[in-house]
């Protein structure tokens, strides 16, 4: 039988509620990886023809969200992090090349961010990863892809501010 939103959810919020913090959410990255491994989950949650970004539970206590995304193109994004927030990126299916940075300087009014780049992997079906709050991440895919991701919060409320990618300083 296979995973439910519902059960999957659950998981979840039991994993936050019995270990707040990073030990949480290590687990919650866990259950990602279980529920990518369930076709009938995937095929229930993040069929052909979900939107970039669809929003499938956030809980109304602890106020993590869960999300399917869906890419029918080629589509990158720049530096970012999610603000006051951690998230799991989650792979269904297609891949997705990920890049991690060092922060050189955050944001300040106007005025955006400077970050250098440290690391590029790639996000392949059944693969998680976990961003704690304030780490400068930026994913780039090539063709279709599907995705879970959770959120601590949902980010449709957060205001993030702008980074660009600098060359390292030889």
């Amino acid at each position: 039988m296979a995973l439910t939103l519902n059960d999957f959810t659950a998981q979840c919020k039991s994993a936050l509620a019995d270990h707040p913090g990073p030990a949480g959410r290590e687990k919650v990255c866990a259950l990602v990886r279980e529920a990518l491994k369930d076709s009938g989950f995937v095929a229930a949650n993040i069929p052909e023809g979900t939107p970039e970004r669809h929003v499938l539970y956030e809980d109304p206590e602890l106020g993590f969200t869960v999300l399917a995304h869906a890419y029918t193109d080629a589509k990158s994004s720049g530096p970012h992090d999610h603000g006051p927030s951690w998230a799991i990126y989650g792979q269904a299916a297609g891949e997705t090349v990920m890049s991690d940075f060092d922060c050189l300087a955050r944001p300040d009014g106007l005025k955006s961010g400077k970050a250098v780049r440290t690391r590029d992997y790639t996000l392949r079906p059944g693969d998680a990863h976990l961003y704690e709050p304030g780490v400068l991440h930026a994913p780039r895919r090539d063709g279709p892809t599907r995705l879970l991701r959770i959120e601590g919060v949902n980010m449709d409320r957060v205001k993030r501010l702008p980074y660009t990618e600098v060359q390292p300083v030889a």
